[in-house]
């Protein structure tokens, strides 16, 4: 089953995660955002990509738990353990979060509904986001069931909105509705009505811009924090 249906509208690409009947994502949603990142990067006429949700109320509720789960369970059978002196490798989901923050062209996330966890980790990845306002819940509650955020969250809320709002977030398991997302600086808009339309506004705005100019503007400002100011 397809779970993102992609459109073109001139340089802009609109990507629908779709994820039924829940909302889930799953190993299948990574290999099929690798696989729209790849025809992104090797598409020279696409600027910007939107992504939203393709359910109502939902962008991404966040990645299956049953399959972390049973990921786990076969870990753990096979005496493995994590041992924080050493690295992780690098998942396939992480790959894609970092091509989208390195990738020269703009990424827009039009958060439809739900997002949390993993599909909320997809929109920090975003260089742009904007909600739609409603009785929706966005954040990283991993705590609340005993994992973390592991697909980048824990390094990229911080540089969002601050690291004491962020560990207050993330060690509370604290979620935020669309309106007080703003006001944290977590999405650039809260959005009455059709979020998708407010977000490829600003993609075609962006995607007008001289490429090289974007490319070197987000080359610069992502790897900000790894830098001295000289």
């Amino acid at each position: 089953m397809v779970q993102i249906v992609a459109k073109h509208d001139g340089p802009v690409m609109i990507a629908t995660i779709t994820n039924p009947p829940d909302g889930y994502m799953d190993a299948g949603t990574e290999g099929e955002l690798a696989a729209l990142l790849d025809l992104v990067e090797e598409d020279r006429d696409i600027r910007a990509v939107v992504f939203t949700g393709g359910m109502a109320d939902v962008f991404i509720r966040h990645y299956d738990v049953g399959v972390l789960e049973e990921l786990s369970r076969g870990m753990a059978g096979r005496g493995m353990t994590f041992d924080t002196s050493r690295s992780v490798p690098e998942s396939p989901y992480h790959l894609c979060l970092r091509r989208i923050a390195s990738m020269p062209k703009a990424f827009v996330a039009a958060i439809n509904g739900t997002a949390m966890g993993g599909g909320f980790e997809l929109a920090l990845a975003c260089d742009i986001r904007v909600a739609k306002d409603g009785p929706y819940w966005l954040g990283l509650p991993e705590i609340n069931i005993g994992l973390l955020p592991g697909a980048g969250g824990t390094q990229r809320l911080p540089r969002l909105i601050g690291e004491g709002r962020a560990l207050e977030m993330m060690l509370r398991g604290r979620t935020l509705r669309p309106r007080e997302a703003a006001e944290w600086g977590l999405v650039s808009a809260c959005v009455d009505g059709d979020v998708v339309a407010v977000a490829s506004a600003i993609a075609h705005e962006v995607a007008r811009k001289p490429a090289r100019a974007l490319a070197n503007i987000k080359r610069l400002v992502r790897g900000s924090t790894s830098r001295p100011l000289s």
